[in-house]
């Protein structure tokens, strides 16, 4: 019985994001050929098929899932979507490899931005709206958006919302779990209404809205524009943008706490005013740092502080060529690339909150080196965090930079050099999309070796589910009964 309704809530999940296909579809059908009709007609009628058929001939089980249950469902509905999204890149008049289309699909649900195609506006409209929809939905997790429906399905599912929720610790905001994803849907979606409404104010034509809204919202870095937010040059879209990449990089429970009126509770997170000064530190820096090449302090704080939230962000937009900007900037985003936002969001990273614990952490040993006898504990949130949360951080990190290494060397192996592959690596695995040298500003993936498009696609994947899902699913004791 639960191996069914494992099969059920998978095809379910495919169910879901066949019918995300119907917005593209309907513009293929209002304005592109027949070809790229075809490209979203035959997956989307393909996958409510699936869906159906296993609704209607699999029991409907009422079950609580087990944690092992919880990480193989969340693995498996990634790599599905992944692979569902990838099809209509594929069937489209586009000339795409298999390698080149399940990139796209995963650089997308993984909000990570980076593309393989070179001239971006040459896209059909159909396929524009695809790619920013994928940011969209993976920005929240597909996983979370099926909660919601878990009462229906008759499954438990905070197994499921453990393993997608980024970071290292995980509270449930209401009593029904199925409440608390559509608490977090409701926040997401108000918050996309708003910036497509500001972005039509700003200037930008409708659809051209909507779809840098999905990836704004969701920091993601993919855009419509071969020059991104470059092409519109305009300091009122670059600050809204700015704003709301800093907005989707807060943990989405503040929102919450913040309309049930628990406003201590948001002004006094630790993570979040950490996130802040980071922030601040670091656009008031590469600020400075500008004014020779922008002659303004107004002018070099615009730039500076929207690459600062892109990069802690994790959406990973570049304003502006930053490789061509003084040494110090440049060192300055290369740190952020290791910082990433906050837990509980939609950011990639390593996460504010645990260079936090990390920091404490240290603090606590300087002063143990004072005081031998002296007790010290860290305190998260104005209460006394639980000590094995380090070791789940050191963890953490031991994999996180294993995932980097293997990834720079199999970069490296292809003929690459160091730092290009260095930085690569550290833009997919913490879901950044953009970097330094052949990974950088003005560059694709398009010419890249297939198996390296695939391990990518891997790494996006395994950076946006934080490393553990992966790992576990090779590990031989995850198998064992």
């Amino acid at each position: 019985m639960r191996s069914l309704a494992m099969i059920r809530l998978l095809a379910i999940i495919i169910g879901g994001i066949s019918l995300l296909m119907a917005a593209p579809l309907v513009v293929a059908i209002v304005l592109e050929d027949a070809v790229t009709v075809r490209a979203f007609l035959a997956p989307l009628a393909a996958g409510l098929v699936l869906a159906l058929a296993v609704i209607i001939f699999t029991p409907r089980a009422s079950l609580s899932l087990r944690r092992r249950d919880g990480l193989l469902l969340v693995f498996l509905a990634w790599i599905f979507s992944t692979i569902a999204g990838a099809v209509p890149f594929y069937l489209a008049p586009l000339n795409m490899t298999i390698s080149d289309a399940i990139f796209e699909s995963s650089s997308g649900f993984a909000a990570t931005g980076a593309t393989v195609f070179p001239d971006i506006e040459a896209l059909p409209h159909s396929i524009l709206l695809w790619r920013s929809m994928n940011h969209w939905a993976g920005g929240m997790g597909i996983v979370l958006l099926t909660v919601a429906l878990m009462p229906l399905l008759g499954v438990g599912g905070f197994q499921l919302i453990k393993a997608e929720i980024p970071g290292p610790e995980k509270d449930k905001l209401t009593p029904r779990i199925a409440d608390m994803a559509k608490v977090l849907w409701g926040a997401y979606f108000i918050l996309t209404v708003i910036l497509v409404l500001l972005y039509r104010l700003g200037g930008m034509e409708w659809f051209d809205a909507v779809c840098h809204c999905f990836a704004i919202i969701a920091t993601g870095g993919i855009t419509n524009k071969n020059d991104g937010f470059a092409y519109y040059n305009s300091a009122f879209i670059d600050w809204v943008t700015t704003i709301f990449m800093l907005l989707g990089s807060l943990n989405f429970n503040l929102y919450y706490k913040v309309v049930r009126g628990k406003f201590r509770d948001f002004l006094y997170d630790t993570e979040t005013r950490a996130f802040f000064l980071i922030f601040v530190v670091a656009a008031l820096i590469m600020s400075f740092s500008l004014l020779h090449q922008y002659g303004s302090f107004k002018e070099s704080l615009r730039y500076g502080s929207f690459l600062a939230a892109s990069f802690l962000s994790s959406t990973g937009h570049a304003r502006a060529d930053y490789t061509a900007w003084p040494v110090l900037a440049q060192g300055v985003i290369f740190c952020l690339m290791l910082v990433g936002g906050c837990s509980g969001s939609t950011s990639g990273g390593i996460k504010v909150i645990r260079w936090t614990v990390l920091f404490k952490q240290a603090k606590n040993e300087i002063q143990r080196m004072l005081y031998p006898q002296g007790v010290f504990s860290i305190h998260i949130n104005r209460k006394v965090g639980r000590k094995d949360v380090v070791y789940s951080i050191a963890g953490f990190l031991f994999l996180y930079f294993t995932a980097i290494t293997v990834t720079t060397l199999a970069t490296a192996a292809s003929g690459y050099d160091l730092f290009s592959s260095l930085t690569a690596a550290l833009s997919f695995v913490g879901n950044i999309g953009n970097a330094f040298g052949i990974a950088g500003p003005g560059y694709n993936f398009g010419g890249f070796p297939g198996h390296l498009k695939l391990l990518y696609a891997l790494m996006m994947l395994a950076g946006r589910l934080e490393l553990w899902v992966l790992f576990v699913m090779f590990s031989p004791d995850f198998w064992k009964k």
